[in-house]
């Protein structure tokens, strides 16, 4: 049995990132991770801007630059018989010195995390350990238990857990009659693959709609990470035709991949990404507090949940360094991280949930095609005529409606 005074459950962008604030900031945090690395594919890649400036404050900024990355500032659809593209968003319009979104793979961005956190002498990591359940001791949370890979079962003591093991959280699953999910439906499921890029492709994000489908390329240099939205459900359906069918249906939709290129080979290529959209109605009892996806998964719509996650960990870390120097946070210290994500979070899924019924759904029944001018939304017409609502998009997915601001002994 040890003891520490943070205990983070999962290695992800907000683990790591709330385990190097706490560290920098004084307070001893063990982060535990069931996996053995962070390479796991087909995963959020997407670095907003409000992270870029995160990393900038916290002196990592040149390291970050080095990781091989690809930058997109433009947001586009393909629209009219002749494909003629819009920029549905510009970040380069916006006035502000990460301009733009990183893909950077996610392992890449935990490495670095996780490498400048060691260098704090009260940070540790520890792969291979997987929590398997909640200490409780009159009536709050004082640790977890944990199993390693090669079958050790141990038990960690904390003055708080912080969950941030993603929308499959252990923890919130055990605590579900306290923290109470709050479910939206959604109306799509996701299939996550990629098919070569050439140099005459377009750049940045390309959105499409057409045929009942729709897509979204991400340009990755050489490759495209595409998502392609289905209707829930229906991947096992998919699955039962040939893989040949599957690319016929990606050229219907996007002509331009008709040029003789290899597209997928195999559905093996294609990961399913069930989506949800929840929120719990409570992030914290006594002891314990859920942040990112453990409090609130995102749809994949506008690629931010990776932002909020990171915000989260922000804010907590703000609310958390200081009561947890001096001792332990009380309640009030813990309610404030949700009392300050909360209208974020919510203002977010609203969009969300307004894009799925007004975009996604009527896309999936092939109301809105793109390529023949049906059913376009008012706001896309008006683009051409007023460049200055490219800037809206952009700054909604950079801000997320909020920028957290990390404690000030965590800065270098």
């Amino acid at each position: 049995m040890k003891r520490t005074t943070c205990c983070v459950v999962g290695g992800g962008p907000a683990g790591m990132v709330l385990g190097l604030l706490l560290a920098r900031s004084g307070v001893a945090v063990t982060v535990l991770e069931k996996h053995a690395d962070f390479l796991r594919d087909f995963r959020g890649d997407t670095v907003h801007p409000t992270t870029l400036a995160l990393l900038d404050e916290l002196g990592l900024a040149e390291r970050f630059a080095e990781l091989p990355q690809r930058r997109v500032s433009t947001v586009m659809l393909p629209v009219g018989p002749d494909g003629e593209f819009y920029t549905l968003g510009d970040f380069g319009r916006l006035p502000i010195k990460y301009n733009y979104i990183a893909m950077v793979p996610q392992w890449d961005l935990l490495n670095l995390l996780a490498a400048e956190a060691a260098k704090e002498p009260n940070f540790e990591l520890r792969m291979n350990t997987e929590v398997t359940g909640l200490v409780r001791e009159h009536g709050r949370v004082t640790g977890v238990d944990y199993r390693t890979a090669d079958g050790e079962h141990g038990r960690l003591r904390a003055t708080i857990t912080v969950a941030c093991d993603g929308r499959d959280s252990l923890v919130r699953r055990e605590l579900a009659d306290q923290l109470r999910v709050r479910d939206f439906p959604a109306p799509m499921d996701v299939q996550w693959f990629r098919i070569p890029r050439r140099e005459e492709d377009p750049a940045g994000a390309v959105g499409n709609i057409g045929n009942g489908a729709f897509t979204v390329l991400l340009d990755r240099g050489d490759y495209f990470q595409v998502a392609s939205v289905i209707a829930k459900g229906s991947d096992a359906a998919e699955r039962a035709n040939d893989i040949e069918r599957f690319n016929e249906s990606l050229r219907a939709r996007l002509g331009w991949l008709d040029d003789g290129r290899e597209l997928v080979r195999s559905w093996e290529e294609v990961k399913p990404l069930h989506v949800t959209l929840d929120r719990l109605r409570r992030w914290h009892v006594p002891g314990l507090l859920c942040i990112g996806d453990a409090a609130h998964a995102m749809s994949p719509v506008g690629g931010i949940g990776i932002n909020l996650a990171v915000q989260d960990a922000v804010a907590a870390a703000r609310h958390l360094a200081k009561p947890l120097r001096r001792g332990g946070p009380r309640r009030r210290h813990v309610a404030a991280v949700q009392r300050t994500r909360w209208p974020t979070t919510a203002l977010i899924q609203g969009l969300q949930r307004t894009i799925h019924a007004n975009v996604v759904e009527p896309a999936l029944r092939g109301e809105i095609d793109f390529g023949r001018r049906a059913g376009l939304p008012w706001l896309l017409k008006l683009l051409p005529r007023l460049p200055w609502l490219r800037v809206v998009p952009p700054y909604i997915l950079a801000y997320g409606a909020r920028r957290e601001r990390p404690p000030k002994e965590a800065l270098r």
